[in-house]
């Protein structure tokens, strides 16, 4: 059983671990191409040094400081910092606009920003003169930033050198600040997206927090061996719970990718040893040896499908419930040996032991083929409201399509109209401002209601069958669950993402999001002619194949509930683009107003 790290709050746990691990590596982070190591010791150093800056300029314990940056190492110098100066920390998006940039600041009421570089100081400067409280805006890269003189705007190291000094001038100033946080404050805010209305903050205490870390699933241990990778943004609770504060919790080396267009190329480098990712990124592992696939000699091919089939058979026993074979085994063990350990390399997953995916649904046939590669991957379900925990199936005990039994710190049970409700002290505190909303979340019995509509088995098996507002009435009366239709389609090798239509309207359609990469692929090797995104998705050759892919997954499912048309969306989406979450989702309420149009003409109603 792992021992717990002691400290009753993030910053008593940071500076315990910085203690105990010393020179041990606790982060890595490419640099000139290079991948630079941190040890804890470095790391503690870094973020003593910006909680003594926050102490000099006045910042209190209680107040709030943002970020704003992509994932890498300075984004939790800063976080730690902040916690470890008795503040509490609020991540936001690199994506956001400077509008977004001056509500969240505002609603926080955040006395210093840290942003990553020019890009994101730009927003900062159009809107502070609306930010009366800000004092201090800090910059982790000045590259491009030398002719600026701004009394307000200091970099990093110059930030930290002042906090050297007022370190050294005022001795016992760093205790008392790490001593001024109980487990009950608050410690950091979550903003929601926001896919209605303005962002919610999500206020989540110590005792929250450290509730998830101390109690994770034993049996998916971690330890300062491993190593994980840092990519989704550190705002998001599944980041920040998962990759940072577990990595504070049990010591494994937590390594930041060069940006979002690298993952592929680093998870190859770095080759994780455990490793949480969204389904968005299996997918895309998936599709690559699909691609791969197509293009291999005829006997790779053979071997592949003859491995793979053991894999499966070995998957399906061990989801079953029935012990692997002596015949069968030394069948996996010559597949993997032979094929399997080839396709897990091309992938850098060949020295994982365990993966967990979460914050969207997945497609049951992705984890059957991951564990028929002989990689355990099992789901799980949390919100930022439960901060990140919730349920989770277990290496002893998964069961495909559900996302598990409750974690042992909450208690889960379904209200009469189905929805999933979670109790225990992972629970979070409320929305900041907004008590209103608070009690709309949280009832007078301390049950969170999640908004998900779920069935429980007769096992204590979770599955989730919808968002409560997503589920579709037809105009003939019948209830459809989209995801499930949406899930089998996304494992397609060339669709990132699906919108199923029709509440409400005579039959089912579909919006899609193909993925460009393969798609392009796919129009290369069979020369089909384009010019740009919006007409490769307008060729006939991929309007057919997207059909059939839209086929392949209709024969699963019963009349009513087959897609009749679909629409491709023709713009390239991006992170920055209102549609999409910051886990890569299709917004779907928004995805629906916004192509209106679109889905109207599927229906034969005016355009």
């Amino acid at each position: 059983m792992r021992q717990t790290l002691p400290g009753h709050t993030l910053g008593h746990k940071f500076w315990n671990a910085v203690q105990a691990r010393g020179a041990r590596v606790a982060l890595r982070q490419k640099h000139l191409g290079i991948w630079d190591e941190v040890s804890w010791t470095a790391f503690g150093q870094h973020a003593r040094r910006v909680a003594m800056a926050l102490a000099a300029i006045g910042v209190a314990p209680g107040d709030t400081a943002s970020i704003l940056s992509n994932t890498r190492r300075e984004w939790s110098y800063a976080d730690f910092g902040v916690l470890l100066a008795g503040g509490v920390s609020s991540g936001i998006y690199p994506t956001d606009a400077p509008a977004q940039v001056e509500y969240l600041c505002s609603d926080s009421r955040s006395r210093v920003l840290f942003v990553e570089d020019d890009e994101q100081l730009d927003k900062v400067l159009q809107v502070r003169e609306r930010l009366p409280l800000l004092v201090r805006i800090v910059v982790f890269d000045t590259e491009g930033l030398s002719h600026l003189s701004d009394p307000q705007v200091i970099s990093l190291t110059a930030f930290q050198a002042l906090g050297d000094e007022f370190d050294r001038a005022h001795p016992g100033e760093f205790e008392r600040r790490l001593d001024s946080r109980t487990a009950e404050d608050l410690a950091i805010l979550v903003y929601t997206s926001g896919t209605t209305g303005k962002p919610k903050g999500a206020m989540i205490s110590h005792r929250n927090l450290t509730t998830v870390m101390e109690r994770f699933v034993p049996e998916l241990p971690q330890d300062e061996t491993d190593d994980k990778m840092a990519f989704l943004p550190l705002c998001h609770i599944a980041e920040r719970m998962f990759g940072e504060l577990m990595s504070l919790e049990t010591g494994a080396r937590l390594n930041f990718v060069e940006n979002p267009d690298t993952i592929a190329e680093n998870v190859r480098e770095i080759a994780p040893t455990v490793f949480f990712a969204v389904p968005r990124i299996w997918e895309k592992f998936y599709s690559s040896i699909s691609i791969l696939l197509k293009e291999a000699t005829g006997l790779q091919r053979w071997a592949y499908e003859r491995a793979i089939a053991i894999g499966y058979r070995v998957a399906d026993a061990k989801l079953a419930g029935r012990p692997v074979g002596p015949l069968l085994d030394w069948q996996a063990r010559i597949a993997r040996w032979l094929v399997l350990d080839n396709v897990r390399r091309i992938i850098g997953v060949h020295r994982m032991r365990w993966a967990l995916t979460g914050a969207a649904p997945i497609a049951p046939d992705l984890i059957r083929w991951y564990l028929a590669l002989g990689i355990t991957l099992v789901e799980g379900y949390g919100m930022t409201e439960s901060t990140g925990g919730g349920s989770v199936n277990m290496p002893s005990a998964t069961r495909v399509s559900t996302v598990g039994k409750p974690q042992p710190f909450n208690e889960i049970r379904l209200s009469p109209e189905g929805e999933i409700l979670i109790r225990g002290p992972n629970v979070f505190m409320g929305y900041l401002n907004l008590p209103d909303k608070t009690r709309e979340a949280i009832d007078d019995d301390g049950w969170l209601h999640t908004g998900d509509v779920g069935v429980i088995d007769g096992d204590g098996f979770l599955k989730i069958t919808d968002r409560m507002k997503d589920i579709i009435i037809t105009a003939g009366g019948k209830n459809i669950t989209p995801t499930e239709f949406e899930n089998e389609l996304k494992f397609s090798p060339y669709i990132t993402d699906a919108v199923v239509i029709g509440d409400r309207r005579p039959f089912l359609t579909c919006l899609v999001m193909i993925d460009h990469e393969n798609v392009e692929k796919f129009a290369q090797e069979h020369s089909v002619p384009f010019s740009n995104f919006t007409s490769l998705c307008r060729a006939p050759e991929v309007q057919q194949l997207i059909q059939q892919e839209i086929e392949r997954v209709n024969e699963r499912f019963a009349r009513v509930e087959q897609i009749k048309k679909f629409r491709l969306i023709e713009y390239k989406l991006s992170a920055e683009d209102e549609e999409l979450t910051p886990t890569m989702k299709l917004k779907r309420k928004l995805v629906n107003e916004k192509y209106r149009e679109l889905i109207d003409a599927m229906y034969g109603a005016p355009a």
